[in-house]
């Protein structure tokens, strides 16, 4: 028998950005240029998701250069987290290590150009037009956290859960509410909101309790949010790293009691962001300028990963389980480690 979705509690208007259209042309000609998606099934895939509406409906007042910017850190996030997730890549720490190296070089400014002729993983090629068109005209402060956010992931998702899965290790609540919002790349998500709304917090900001609280409590929201939705697919898949999977494991909940229980704590955390969002504005009036565009991001990303995630056949399990296994709508291309892997094999062997 099917559980029922539970409502989830979402006081925030629906919206999306008239750019959409746009940005859907500059995605597909985007991810055929860098090679992140080539292959039909992967092309077909991609297409179904609806990337170009996502990012719409999250950053509703980007302009057409900034939304197109946002949707393909989107794209990018999203198809390398499919590597680790879906495909064998995510079991295995060791084979994608080098890859995230190069991607680590990238960030940190010391990664060598691509000589003439030479192959890059389509994740790295992607990740240096990015960081190109992001970074050069941010503020210091912003760069390094930013920076920061982008590997934690990167290195959370590529060790802690890589290593979970290997190890058949089962982590906790509270370990996992911790981590889910690196491996969510969601901190990255919220960074870029500066840059769509054209506004630099002070760094002191970052530290302020009450802003740390709206952050969190909106990154949890949008988290669990997902895992909700996606908890069928990621079923059929085998993935344990979803809390309504973890409620049911060590609680002892049936299926529909444990999505119940995670709908009733997203409820909690909206709260949460709506007290600390009012104390930060009555505490900050001379901030507003910067604080409530920010918050506002936060809003729109609530509403609208919720939005998104109740119409993409993304989350459907039946569009999973029509491949015979990921690795039918998954491209190598992407992190490039089979091809790395052997010319590392054939190094150490001469």
């Amino acid at each position: 028998m099917e559980s029922e979705l539970p409502d989830i509690y979402c006081p925030f208007p629906q919206r999306s950005n008239p750019h959409v259209e746009h940005t859907r042309a500059h995605l597909d000609t985007w991810t055929r240029a860098t090679g992140l998606v080539h292959r039909e099934s992967a092309r077909e895939r991609f297409e179904q998701a609806d990337f170009g509406a996502f990012v719409g409906m999250v950053y509703p007042t980007a302009n057409a250069e900034h939304l197109d910017l946002v949707a393909d850190w989107f794209v990018w996030l999203f198809l390398v987290d499919d590597q680790l997730d879906d495909g064998h890549l995510g079991r295995d720490p060791e084979r994608v290590r080098h890859v995230v190296e190069r991607m680590r070089a990238v960030v940190e400014g010391t990664a060598p150009g691509l000589l003439p002729g030479e192959e890059a993983p389509a994740a790295v090629v992607a990740l240096i037009d990015l960081w190109d068109r992001t970074v050069p005209k941010a503020a210091p402060h912003w760069r390094s956290r930013f920076s920061w956010h982008l590997m934690a992931y990167l290195t959370t998702a590529t060790t802690w859960e890589a290593g979970n899965r290997a190890g058949n290790v089962v982590p906790s609540e509270a370990t996992y509410i911790t981590r889910r919002r690196h491996t969510g790349a969601i901190h990255v998500c919220m960074d870029l909101i500066e840059i769509v709304a054209g506004i630099g917090a002070p760094e002191w900001v970052h530290n302020e309790p009450r802003f740390i609280t709206a952050l969190e409590a909106s990154c949890n929201v949008v988290c669990w949010a997902n895992d909700v939705y996606s908890y069928e697919k990621e079923q059929v898949l085998g993935e344990i790293h979803n809390l309504v999977h973890l409620v049911r494991h060590h609680r002892g909940y049936g299926k529909q009691q444990a999505l119940e229980h995670v709908c009733a704590e997203i409820a909690t955390e909206t709260e949460r962001f709506l007290t600390a969002e009012e104390e930060l504005l009555e505490l900050y009036p001379q901030l507003a300028g910067v604080l409530v565009p920010y918050l506002d991001g936060m809003r729109s990303w609530m509403r609208g990963n919720l939005d998104w995630s109740r119409q993409t056949p993304r989350y459907n399990p039946d569009a999973v389980s029509q491949y015979e296994e990921p690795a039918a709508y998954l491209e190598e291309a992407v992190l490039g480690v089979r091809a790395e892997h052997a010319r590392q094999t054939a190094g150490e062997s001469r």
